[in-house]
């Protein structure tokens, strides 16, 4: 009994090492500038049905950015992550489409992961990824109000790639596709939190749809690490 009891302390004491060597790398990515001015959105306002699903008129979200520039929907991911993707046993990722809008309308998954659709609107969509790596399948799927959740899923790493719905042409969101759980995405205070990074010299990059990208180098220790981001707005045209 004392023999056995033995053999089963000492995985468990390699697994504590192992997760005492892995922190988090936090951060936030700001805004450098002003961003162009988001437009109103007169195609759901114009919708008999989309419409009145809006007390307010809806704008777009390309830049989502807060009083101090801090910026939304950035996807933050590691080079050369120290895993590959887990995402066949990850649970799913879920996009609702709700008052004729994709929400979330950035997001990112790992390889392999199911992302779960939703209708929550009393009107038809379909569901239409449209990937340009190739061996990521295209779809258009048909989803009544009410119908049951969609699954895709999509083999190789690609940035933002877009989801449209070609009942309601306005309707767009962008899903990257990572081959590491290690990434994260910027929230409304443009915070971000990549979890449990094993200790070690990694290259960080920021990636905005309209803002661009950079990178940064960054260390992780036993205290976690941080670094902050700063993207440029983009010139008036």
């Amino acid at each position: 009994m004392k023999l056995t009891s033995r053999f089963l302390i000492i995985p468990a004491l390699l697994a504590g090492l192992q997760a005492a060597s892995a922190a988090d790398i936090t951060g936030t990515v700001t805004l450098n500038g002003t961003p162009p001015p988001e437009q109103v959105n007169t195609h759901i306002s114009n919708d008999p049905i989309c419409g009145k699903l809006h007390s307010e008129p809806v704008k777009t979200q390309f830049f989502v950015v807060g009083p101090k520039g801090e910026l939304k929907d950035v996807v933050v991911t590691l080079k050369g992550a120290p895993a590959k993707s887990g995402g066949e046993s990850a649970a799913p990722a879920l996009v609702d489409q709700t008052k004729c809008e994709y929400v979330p309308y950035v997001m990112a998954v790992q390889t392999g992961q199911k992302i779960l659709v939703k209708n929550s609107d009393p009107v038809m969509h379909n569901v239409h990824p449209t990937p340009k790596v190739a061996g990521n399948k295209e779809e258009n799927k048909a989803q009544m109000a009410g119908g049951a959740d969609l699954t895709f899923s999509f083999a190789n790493p690609e940035k933002f790639l877009k989801f449209q719905c070609n009942v309601h042409d306005w309707m767009f969101a962008y899903v990257t596709v990572v081959d590491s759980p290690y990434f994260a995405v910027t929230d409304k205070d443009g915070n971000f939190k990549i979890a449990n990074v094993p200790a070690g010299k990694y290259t960080v990059e920021v990636a905005h749809r309209k803002a661009g990208a950079t990178t940064k180098e960054v260390e992780v220790k036993d205290g976690g690490a941080k670094v902050d981001f700063t993207l440029d707005a983009p010139k008036p045209q």
